[in-house]
């Protein structure tokens, strides 16, 4: 069956062109809405959408176009209003006082202001961690900026653990004396 032979037959009302018609041409349609939703679920409602309309409307179809491009336009159009729908339904769900407490929520994200005073922290206490002797840096370093257990710390430096315990006490006590006699 050619394509024009099936609209004919379609518009009166022929089972077999309608199928012939949705067989050559779903690929297409689909493959358009694929590209446009990117979710093959919404694609296809909408196509099987599409579809039905256009059957539904065979009659108006003016056979002076492709029938192929009226199908795509009827399918962008689908798809357009699905979208329309999507938002009014949205819209209807937020009240007015649900809007409302969106302008009341905090933001707990650090201002430029904060991350540059940490960056400055953090810069001033590297330094001051460098005026420690090696052995007191490398734990600082392990247990702090490396985030390693006190097992982890042993192992690494070939220590038992209360010996680790006790140098990243005796570093955080020297640390500190560091920072408070330059205040």
């Amino acid at each position: 069956m050619e394509v024009n032979n099936a609209i004919q037959k379609a518009k009166e009302n022929d089972q077999i062109a309608f199928n012939f018609l949705l067989h050559t041409f779903w690929n297409d349609v689909f493959g358009f809405l694929m590209k446009r939703t990117r979710n093959e679920n919404d694609a296809e409602d909408i196509t099987i959408e599409t579809f039905s309309k256009a059957f539904e409307k065979i009659e108006t179809f003016d056979e002076k176009f492709k029938f192929k491009t009226w199908l795509i336009t009827i399918a962008k159009n689908t798809h357009s209003d699905s979208l329309r729908k999507q938002k009014i339904s949205l819209s209807n769900l937020t009240t007015e006082e649900d809007e409302k407490r969106v302008y009341r929520i905090k933001d707990e994200a650090p201002s430029p202001e904060d991350k540059l005073i940490t960056e400055q922290n953090l810069a001033e206490l590297l330094k001051n961690i460098k005026k420690l002797k090696p052995h007191y840096q490398q734990v600082i370093n392990l247990r702090y900026f490396l985030e390693l257990s006190y097992i982890e710390i042993s192992k690494e430096i070939n220590a038992p653990v209360n010996n680790v315990k006790i140098k990243l006490l005796r570093a955080k006590k020297l640390l500190a004396e560091i920072i408070l006699t330059k205040q």
